[in-house]
């Protein structure tokens, strides 16, 4: 028997029929939606006359344009958000698949709600239209983007044809640096190889590091595979996995569990397996790292200098790196740490779980925002908002003079709504620092939610080892 990798392993276990060409029809196990796509997709098919083929795999949150000020007093501040989110509402009653409305004690942003209620699995294959559904793939499922055309389809048949992608395998070996996190560990990723290093591939994550992290950790690993340029990001289950899932509401249980959990313990790669490309990362090099630029390669561990714009890296690479160093205010050879900060968020389908909290938490105790400093703490889901006021969290955030939000994708992104003003500094746990992306001319600033706490105390971009 030929070797296997994980992904090959899913794969066939869903493979309905080969299309020739390295194309396979697979089964498709969950679909989740979200109002910015879910009305579309459900509305379209609606209008050809079709039904969705098994509402019991369908799921639709409200979280990328809803109101998330303390009481939620409007639905969403986007101009025709309010719209959306209401066509969203009775698109999902009409087909009759789950909807986790803004009211619903089980919303959130889609990426953190999927794993949290047992929808995303190990194993399964799960799809949705938003790019960082790789995100789920921390706990051993194969998921990815698609758009709303392939929603339609995929609510439709339950199947999508998919071109088989090319895999690599990165490993982390070694204990992490002083105060990293998962997020340091992918953004130096993302800064050794570049925004296209992943060029389309399946990445699989791996090394004594990467089972050190917990499954909240490989999840925000699993999130930024999309910045590395790749198709998806998976972690094998493991036992740190089986105890994540256990319980959860749509996790099997009773004799389902026992089956399950025979399945789950077959998925990992099998020793000989071949990957088209293999990486290997010391984690002990991985100290606490900041973005400087307008894309996520465009990195740093914080307190070095801002390098220079590249030379023999090809036009497109220097002109990237003058227009973000333009955008951004810097000059070659600054070092952040001297940069003020007008900002500070702690949220997104990147860093918003109650560990990422518990995180910034520690830092915060005792401490107070630097004046002049607006900070805010978005919480996943309303699961983790409570869970974290259960615990006194949010008592620390607010003690320290952060804003207290509902869940939902908030600040993440700028469609219109909630944003800083232009030209604001901003340190986000975020996963994209794109010209514009919290809002018109606001400079973003990528770190881990430990290294946004810190900056927000000092008042500047600076980390946690920084506090005495």
């Amino acid at each position: 028997m030929n070797a296997s990798t994980l992904i090959d392993k899913i794969w066939s276990a869903h493979r309905v029929v080969s299309l020739g060409d390295d194309v396979d029809l697979l089964y498709i196990d969950r679909i989740f939606l979200h109002e910015r796509t879910g009305s579309i997709a459900l509305r379209s098919l609606a209008d050809a006359g079709r039904q969705v083929r098994n509402p019991r795999a369908v799921f639709v949150t409200i979280d990328h344009i809803v109101e998330t000020t303390p009481g939620r007093r409007h639905s969403s501040r986007m101009p025709g958000g309010e719209v959306f989110i209401e066509a969203t509402r009775q698109s999902a009653r009409a087909a009759g698949v789950t909807l986790f409305d803004s009211d619903d004690p089980r919303q959130g942003i889609v990426h953190v709600v999927s794993p949290e209620q047992g929808i995303a699995l190990p194993g399964v294959t799960l799809v949705c239209p938003d790019s960082h559904t790789s995100t789920v793939g921390g706990l051993g499922a194969l998921a990815w983007g698609i758009g709303s055309s392939d929603a339609e389809h995929a609510l439709a048949t339950q199947t999508l044809a998919m071109k088989r992608p090319p895999q690599t395998r990165v490993r982390f070996d070694g204990h992490l640096g002083s105060g990293a996190r998962a997020k340091d560990l992918i953004l130096y990723l993302i800064g050794q190889y570049g925004a296209a290093g992943g060029a389309g591939h399946a990445i699989e994550f791996a090394g004594s590091a990467i089972e050190a992290l917990d499954v909240e950790g490989r999840f925000t690993l699993c999130n930024m595979a999309v910045e590395f340029g790749a198709w998806t990001g998976i972690v094998a289950p493991d036992d740190r996995t089986i105890e994540y899932v256990q319980g959860r509401t749509w996790a099997p249980g009773g004799a389902q569990w026992d089956a399950a959990l025979a399945y789950w313990r077959t998925l990992r790669s099998d020793e000989e397996a071949r990957f088209e490309r293999e990486l290997a990362i010391d984690a002990r090099d991985v100290k606490p790292q900041v973005t400087w630029g307008t894309s996520p390669q465009q990195v740093i561990a914080i307190g070095d200098p801002v390098p220079p714009a590249p030379v023999g890296g090809g036009r497109g690479q220097e002109e990237a790196a003058r227009r973000a160093l333009e955008y951004m205010g810097l000059n070659p050879g600054d070092r952040l740490t001297e940069y003020p900060i007008d900002a500070a968020f702690i949220g997104s389908c990147t860093n918003s779980r109650l560990t990422d909290l518990r995180e910034a938490a520690a830092v915060l105790r005792g401490r107070r925002v630097a004046t002049g400093v607006r900070a805010l703490c978005v919480p996943g889901s309303t699961v983790v908002k409570k869970a974290a006021e259960e615990e006194g969290i949010d008592r620390v955030f607010k003690d320290a003079g952060f804003e207290w939000h509902e869940a939902g994708c908030s600040m993440c992104f700028y469609a219109g709504g909630a944003t800083f003003p232009p030209g604001s500094r901003v340190i986000s746990s975020t996963n994209r620092p794109f010209e514009g992306r919290q809002g018109p001319g606001v400079r973003t600033h990528l770190a881990s939610p430990a290294t946004v706490a810190a900056s927000a105390i000092l008042g500047r971009i600076g980390h946690a080892g920084e506090l005495s």
